[in-house]
């Protein structure tokens, strides 16, 4: 645990090994909002909903959901039993701290501590989904964590799964494409995540650029703190009330053969106060053969991607995405292209 640097709350200084390069930090220049960041109403009509989505997907890779169906009453409970449990004494969560990437469910602070040579900002608490298989894993502590976060899970599933529908209809794949015909969703995670205040933001990142190696990420979050890279140019997202951010991975965009986007992130941190978010991410099987969905290729859109089983796909993500020069896509580009 004493890995876990940023549970003191007394630092007046930033660590070396929290520093980042000149070139990838955040520095002092003040990002512009992100204004145009597509607010998808889950309300609207489908011929109207459906559209919507797929332009917002292609055009920006990132959205701002509403009127979801998920009550504000449980998006609040959640975020606060993830505050209180970041808040519980070391020792009470000196048992579920592990370095290793590898472990589906641990307690950590970057994803590969050993081997990266700089530390992010930030201490998680990962697990994995659905509830009656993994809830014995979770935290004891507080209380309701279990309840609160387990009703939560199955909704976000619900809504995950929805979403995916809309879009497999959007890009014409036939009906239940992510569902019953392929292994793409068949994996649930739950990353709760908490950005300590910190002595100087514009040494360090909470998150450094990189994209999701999933399907699609939902995102809760009620204060600023994630910025979004678009023409080169960073963007700060303003959190809308019991909205979440909705975003494209990049085994999406594989699937989609490119007609998709991942949008590229980071997280900055703040002197001032802490920020705690709930991340929700559907995976493939690892065992899942992924490639682009064959109803659309043909003689005027060939494949950009070859097929991949998606274990290995994660065993060179992190290498890739470390790298300053190469795209975790790069490698599984059809040669064709």
């Amino acid at each position: 645990m004493e890995k876990l640097l940023l549970t003191k709350s007394d630092l007046k200084f930033v660590p070396e090994s929290y520093i980042f390069p000149s070139e990838s930090r955040p520095g002092n220049a003040k990002v512009p909002l992100f204004e145009t960041i597509p607010v998808i109403d889950l309300k609207e009509e489908p011929t109207k909903l459906i559209p919507q989505i797929i332009n917002a997907c292609k055009d920006f890779g990132i959205f701002q959901l509403i009127n979801h169906g998920i009550g504000e009453k449980l998006l609040q409970d959640v975020l606060e039993v993830t505050k209180e449990f970041f808040e519980l004494p070391a020792e009470d969560k000196a048992s579920l701290f592990s370095d290793d990437p590898r472990q589906i469910f641990r307690l950590y602070t970057s994803i590969d501590y050993m081997n990266e040579q700089v530390h992010y900002w930030r201490i998680a608490l990962r697990h994995p989904c659905p509830v009656e298989e993994h809830i014995q894993f979770w935290p004891q502590k507080p209380a309701k964590y279990r309840e609160l976060v387990g009703s939560y899970s199955v909704e976000l599933r619900k809504l995950s799964l929805c979403i995916l529908d809309l879009i497999g209809e959007g890009l014409g794949l036939e009906p239940g494409y992510f569902r019953e015909k392929t292994e793409l969703a068949a994996a649930h995670l739950m990353n709760m995540n908490h950005y300590p205040p910190c002595p100087d933001p514009s040494l360090t990142l909470g998150l450094p650029k990189h994209g999701d190696a999933n399907m699609i990420t939902f995102l809760l979050q009620e204060m600023d703190g994630l910025q979004v890279l678009r023409d080169e140019q960073w963007f700060a997202v303003k959190p809308l009330p019991n909205a979440f951010v909705v975003n494209i991975g990049y085994i999406l965009e594989i699937v989609s053969n490119g007609k998709l986007k991942s949008a590229e992130h980071r997280v900055v941190t703040n002197q001032n106060v802490a920020r705690t978010t709930v991340g929700s991410f559907i995976y493939p099987s690892f065992g899942c053969q992924v490639e682009p969905a064959k109803v659309l290729i043909d003689d005027n859109s060939p494949p950009l991607y070859r097929e991949f089983v998606f274990k290995d796909f994660l065993a060179t993500f992190l290498i890739d995405t470390n790298s300053k020069n190469k795209s975790p896509l790069e490698r599984y580009m059809h040669e064709q292209t």
